[in-house]
């Protein structure tokens, strides 16, 4: 009798929630257990590390505060250039070895999908990206995915690392040659399960990472592989490791909480000034005008000071455009506003004002971070745009929805919205794409695509513009920039990292 009561006893040892902490000890003792030997692993696959912290070094921007879970060695922080960086490891051999390594990083030791974890941390405490690595033998992810989000602000970007499971066979076959660290029993995560779990926990998934189809370094081969056909559609599926980075879904705020700049770049617009002024809605609490002349020939500057004469109680400004090109005209604008939200109205009003309300509303609700205006979803009036526009902007459309990883219907409409806190980290990359952007909207999707923004397209009405001329002549040559920029944006966004 006292036999099976003891294996009875043994046997609710290993059911229910201590099942569960059975698991994370025998992880634990395993992960201890090749501490001492885990860099020797490292420095084996050194080409294959490098690619790693070559892609990290793309998806996180130097100088933020980054927490790396799991973070084992903490081998791959100091790749991302953090100002402040805080790892997390479940047992405190692999923690002692990574403080060596790392004196001015932060280490802590906890189990990621712990009530615990959270008590290794300050109160407010939190992070501008969170690398979660090793989420294979993690017992509960979608506990460990609900911790992290205390940890997180609005801009915050999760970064999960996770292998192909394609690869299983040789990543055992690795293991049994001592080519790779061995491994422990794994959980069977598909990309598609992490986006789910990450939905559960209250994340967005907004693109997934895939690198690496040859992870030995072999002269020429390597480099064809894993910088150029690793980045190609359908091939990239082959790849062994995908990040997948998510951000978390943000709580919605009153519009009436947000100010709003409103950037009219013009040049020789003069007689759509008023028009502007006064079918503008008030936007937020508080809506700032800005024009910015563009060096007109039109008298378009006195007639935006006689506007704001004639309109006291709208808050009306005027900046002096350099003359060079609309892009540098809307930087100038956007560097001088002074509210929360940034939108562009372009000065011929071939879009409404009156829909600008709309866009503060996406912006205010959390569901996307850069609104994007399309006007190619309602019947666009005969004379509005001309047949060579239509088709090169619906072919832009396809190619920077690849480019961007995120559905982009109109490329070139005017009307652009975004958080002013995020065009502060678009600007220092501006002239990093190989050529400069004589209209900006490449620039600034381009900019929103590699800091991970969530892009959303808003349908606008496309109108025939009243008064002036359209400054998007010469089509084909227009053309040819744009196929210029969007190699650009392939080399940097596909190849770059």
């Amino acid at each position: 009798m006292n036999a099976l009561v003891k294996e009875h006893e043994a046997k609710m040892e290993s059911w229910g929630l201590p099942a569960l902490e059975q698991r994370r000890e025998c992880t634990r003792k395993h992960l201890a257990h090749i501490a001492g030997r885990r860099e020797i692993w490292i420095n084996r696959n050194k080409y294959y590390y490098d690619l790693l912290r070559r892609l990290l070094r793309f998806l996180v921007e130097p100088g933020k505060e980054v927490l790396s879970v799991r973070c084992g060695t903490g081998a791959l922080l100091p790749a991302m250039s953090p100002r402040r960086a805080k790892g997390i490891d479940i047992c405190t051999e692999i923690i002692q070895i990574a403080q060596e390594r790392n004196p001015t990083f932060d280490f802590a030791v906890g189990f990621p999908d712990t009530e615990e974890f959270l008590r290794l941390f300050g109160e407010d405490e939190k992070f501008d990206y969170v690398l979660f690595n090793d989420i294979g033998d993690t017992v509960d992810v979608l506990q460990a995915f609900q911790n992290l989000k205390p940890l997180c602000r609005r801009h915050t970007r999760l970064l999960v690392t996770t292998y192909n499971y394609l690869w299983e066979p040789l990543v055992a076959f690795a293991e049994w040659l001592g080519m790779k660290v061995p491994g422990i029993e794994q959980n069977w995560l598909a990309t598609s399960d992490i986006r789910n779990l990450m939905n559960l926990a209250g994340f967005e998934a907004l693109e997934t990472h895939r690198i690496v189809l040859f992870p030995k370094y072999v002269p020429l081969l390597s480099t064809f592989l894993n910088r150029f056909c690793a980045r190609l559609p359908l091939l990239n599926r082959l790849c062994m490791t995908e990040i997948v980075v998510a951000r978390l879904l943000p709580s919605p705020v009153s519009k009436n909480d947000l100010s709003v700049s409103v950037i009219i770049p013009c040049k020789d617009e003069k007689g759509n000034v008023e028009a502007a002024v006064r079918r503008m809605p008030q936007l937020g609490r508080e809506t700032e005008i800005i024009f910015c002349d563009d060096r007109s020939s039109d008298g378009t500057g006195d007639e935006i000071m006689r506007v704001r004469a004639s309109y006291p109680h709208k808050d009306i400004r005027l900046e002096k455009g350099p003359g060079i090109c609309k892009s540098k005209n809307v930087r100038i604008g956007f560097d001088a506003a002074t509210c929360d939200i940034l939108m562009i109205l372009d000065a011929d009003l071939t879009t409404m004002p009156e829909e600008l309300d709309y866009f503060l509303g996406v912006i205010a609700s959390g569901q996307a971070e850069f609104v994007n205006g399309s006007r190619l979803v309602y019947p666009v009036p005969k004379g509005a745009m001309n047949t060579a526009n239509m088709v090169g902007n619906k072919f832009f459309s396809v190619t920077f929805t690849y480019l961007l990883g995120q559905r982009v219907k109109d490329t070139l409409c005017g009307t652009k919205v975004l958080w002013r806190s995020d065009w502060h980290r678009i600007r220092p990359i501006l002239a990093t794409w190989g050529m400069d952007d004589r209209w900006g909207d490449y620039e600034l999707l381009f900019g929103a695509a590699k800091l991970n923004l969530k892009i959303l397209d808003l349908p606008v009405h496309y109108q025939e513009r009243i008064y002036g001329t359209t400054k998007m002549t010469k089509v084909f040559r227009n053309g040819l920039v744009m196929l210029k920029m969007c190699w650009h944006g392939f080399l940097k966004l596909k190849l770059g990292y």
